[in-house]
């Protein structure tokens, strides 16, 4: 039992009481037994009421992540194994643990465990601890990961700049298990995608749009189609796979177009569709001057909104992508619209795409929304574990020249 306690101030215990386990700065009235980074503490109320046990970030403005909120649940090897087999069975349960397939076993504060991430890429998984409290017990949990998943090694990528607000410096290796190929081919939806996890961006694939790449092949059947921001072209494979006469990548990377243009083979498609390396957002104002038209557009850009700070300028840019999609749309075609900008809400989100239409000059209205995919859970009582969302929308009418 830790002997460390962060005590908050009077009335501030409302949102643990709901369940949502973080503790920031503004909240805490002292803490006692001077703890270090990554230790774990137990947060009580003014009154001293138990509230959660957590994990102590020193220098972050969020300066507790709780891990349980059940007094008798002590934070030890055990507690780690039950929270790994509880992500596990959710991933069982939809069909998705599959050792020649890849999806996310492990989703942070969503499977109980803050700071943490694992991904399936067939045999191997990859892991990111980007909290104090996770870098503190990352072998554990590397090691019951390896076994309760039956991977054969777990390679991690904690190198990412979020790691510096828990003042923990980037990292990445392999973390258990057998060393990871150089690359590693996963099947999603009956495609094959070869990943590269060591350098990728992320854990090398985006497994949270599997949902919105399978309704690709609703939309997709014999248009011609503008992937902007495509990264290594799942969008791609999917509206070939399902008959689209073309497809335009777009992407500022030229190592996520060499992948792209690998998997676009690897699934037999050996035409049909060109990679541009360009600034996408300069590239659709090329299009749109050119009076280039499109009957499907997929704009999924990367994230635009880090913090509150940045939000006005954010949605000045989805407003203008959006602008630029609905400028370059046929009459009848149909815009995936998405942002993984978790300070982005959908209401939010949907007046943007409403004034860039407006702006277009374009009548649309949606059809179908977007959202993360199921192995990226939502936690009830935690609303930023949702980031991902999008409209789907469909042109009705245009002003001439629009």
């Amino acid at each position: 039992m830790p002997e460390a306690k962060i005590i908050l101030k009077k009335g501030r215990e409302k949102s643990l009481l709901r369940r949502h386990p973080w503790v920031f700065s503004g909240a805490v009235d002292k803490i006692t037994g001077a703890p270090s980074s990554g230790d774990t503490v137990k947060v009580v109320s003014a009154s001293n009421e138990f509230l959660a046990y957590a994990a102590y970030s020193e220098k972050s403005q969020l300066t507790a992540r709780c891990w349980s909120f059940d007094e008798e649940e002590y934070v030890n090897e055990e507690f780690f194994r039950s929270r790994l087999l509880r992500a596990k069975a959710l991933r069982d349960q939809l069909q998705l643990n599959d050792s020649s397939s890849g999806c996310r076993l492990v989703y942070s504060e969503s499977d109980g465990l803050p700071g943490v991430i694992i991904d399936r890429f067939g045999k191997w998984g990859v892991a990111q601890f980007l909290s104090a409290g996770s870098e503190k017990f990352r072998d554990i949990i590397g090691k019951l990961a390896l076994e309760i998943f039956g991977l054969d090694g777990i390679y991690e990528r904690s190198d990412t700049s979020v790691r510096s607000k828990e003042n923990l410096a980037e990292r990445k290796g392999m973390l258990a298990g057998s060393e990871l190929p150089e690359e590693i081919e996963v099947i999603e939806n009956g495609l094959r995608f070869s990943v590269d996890p060591r350098h990728g961006q992320k854990t090398g694939f985006y497994f949270d749009l599997r949902d919105v790449r399978s309704l690709v092949s609703k939309y997709a059947p014999g248009k011609k189609m503008l992937n902007a921001f495509c990264f290594t072209g799942g969008f791609a494979c999917a509206a070939l796979k399902a008959g689209a006469s073309s497809v335009l990548n777009l992407d500022s990377s030229r190592p996520a177009l060499a992948q792209a243009e690998k998997n676009l083979r690897l699934n037999g498609f050996d035409s049909g569709f060109e990679n541009r390396a360009v600034d996408c957002f300069e590239e659709l104002k090329k299009l749109v001057s050119a009076g280039e038209k499109f009957d499907f557009i997929i704009l999924d850009p990367p994230k635009l909104v880090e913090s509150r700070n940045s939000l006005e300028r954010g949605c000045r840019a989805y407003q203008f992508l959006a602008r630029m999609g609905y400028k370059l749309l046929n009459p009848g075609g149909v815009l995936f619209n998405l942002s993984c900008s978790g300070l982005m809400e959908m209401p939010l989100f949907q007046k943007i795409t409403c004034d860039a239409a407006l702006e277009a000059g374009v009548d649309a209205v949606i059809i179908d929304t977007l959202r993360q995919g199921a192995d990226h859970p939502v936690m009830l009582t935690v609303p930023e574990t949702a980031y991902l969302k999008g409209l789907v929308t469909t042109v009705v009418s245009a002003k001439q020249g629009s």
